[in-house]
């Protein structure tokens, strides 16, 4: 099997503006290839995750990575798929965020030896001057064009800045930029990009001719996956200190048996044979089975094989029904905050950090969504006697192990 059919039974790829020659070059391991990443926070979060995945498939095969932080475009801002303004950053929170992106990615890709490499679009879109880009790209975009793209659309009624209406020819410039400078023939992005992506295709090919050939491929499902990284608390960080391994481990246990298959096919490096040999017996139990190895592969894959057998470990403790493990986390609450060795239950499920508020815990509790030590409370009024240590749980997917300190 080539690379490019893997791509294919694996789901991930969605639109080609040249799929021969596309084919051609991912099987031969002659692909220069760039996905971008714009900034915005200080951790990679699992909205990512499918980009990294496919950049280390890619690299596997023998092509060439180039990792785009968005710095510059991180000034402005992408207007795609959002309803309201991002708020702007200063250039210090932009760097930052740009170190630590830096780091978490050497954890997918092997940037040793020139086998892959990182650039910030800001090196070159911090000093453009505004005349020469009007002339020299401007020139190249529709404005009734772009209008008429859905990024565009759906800001249209809700205003949308001319700050961001430049995004588009920002994000092409980049695409033109590598092309001369690293010699990148083709960009990877989420379906939400395409038009973006279209805009630096055909920047290339109008302003160098026909004899400059540069490529595009949207990912069938990135923006699912980024809705995919979201939960009621916020993202699913791929920073330990944002998202523990063991939190990170339990997020993919709990994904719905409808989405589990799709997941191991785009995100996991476990042969694409094996899955469809599993989805074939998919039933019941065998979905389980499928969630615990999704969960251990791909926290082995972000945080290490010896977190994610820690992980796992504690996971067959609190469901296997063996009580709680050294691994599962933790809240201390301080004895002076309890009366005759009691706290109450709503008091209990805040400081545990599965409410914010005392209201919120009422609700939960009301609803029948926490158990202490597997048994469902149904009293807000009750007082929990805190001995050794108990289990709090809310609804499945949420729990801490609680100790007095």
């Amino acid at each position: 099997m080539t690379t490019f059919e893997e791509l294919k039974r694996r789901g991930l790829l969605a639109q080609l503006t040249d799929e021969k020659e596309i084919e051609e070059l991912v099987n031969a391991g002659k692909a220069t290839f760039y996905i971008g990443f714009d900034p915005t926070a200080d951790s990679l979060h699992v909205g990512h995750f499918m980009a990294l995945c496919l950049m280390k498939r890619l690299q596997m095969a023998g092509n060439k990575p180039i990792v785009l932080i968005g710095g510059g475009t991180a000034m402005i801002g992408d207007p795609s798929g959002k309803t309201d303004m991002r708020k702007m950053m200063t250039p210090e929170t932009i760097q930052h965020n740009v170190d630590c992106f830096k780091k978490q990615m050497s954890r997918f890709i092997d940037f040793s030896e020139d086998k892959a490499i990182i650039v910030n679009n800001a090196d070159w879109l911090m000093k453009l001057n505004y005349i020469d880009i009007l002339r020299e790209v401007g020139a190249h975009f529709s404005v009734n064009r772009m209008l008429s793209h859905e990024c565009y659309k759906q800001r249209m009624e809700r205003g949308l800045t001319f700050l961001e209406f430049n995004y588009m020819i920002m994000q092409s410039y980049d695409f033109l930029e590598l092309f001369q400078k690293y010699g990148c023939n083709m960009q990877f992005g989420g379906d939400d990009q395409w038009a973006n992506m279209l805009g630096g295709t055909e920047l290339i090919r109008r302003k160098l001719g026909k004899d400059a050939y540069a490529m595009t491929i949207t990912l069938l499902l990135n923006s699912e996956g980024k809705k995919m990284g979201k939960t009621e608390k916020g993202a699913v960080w791929l920073d330990a200190e944002k998202t523990s391994p063991y939190e990170f481990f339990q997020y993919w246990r709990n994904v719905a048996d409808a989405d589990v298959i799709k997941c191991l096919k785009m995100l996991t490096f476990v042969p694409v044979e094996q899955i469809e040999e599993m989805e074939k017996t998919m039933e019941g139990a065998e979905f389980n089975k499928a969630k615990e190895l999704l969960a251990y592969e791909l926290t082995k894959l972000v945080h290490g094989e010896n977190e994610a057998e820690k992980a796992k470990t504690a996971a067959k403790a609190l469901f296997g029904g063996g009580g709680s493990d050294d691994n599962m986390p933790t809240v201390e609450i301080a004895s002076a905050d309890l009366t005759d060795g009691t706290i109450g239950l709503l008091t209990l499920v805040v400081k545990a950090g599965l409410a914010p508020s005392i209201s919120e815990a009422r609700r939960l509790v009301q609803q029948g969504g926490i158990t202490v030590n597997d048994e469902k409370m149904t009293d807000g009024k009750a007082q929990i006697k805190l001995e050794g240590e108990v289990i709090v749980r809310k609804g499945k997917k949420a729990f801490k192990k609680v100790i007095v300190k």
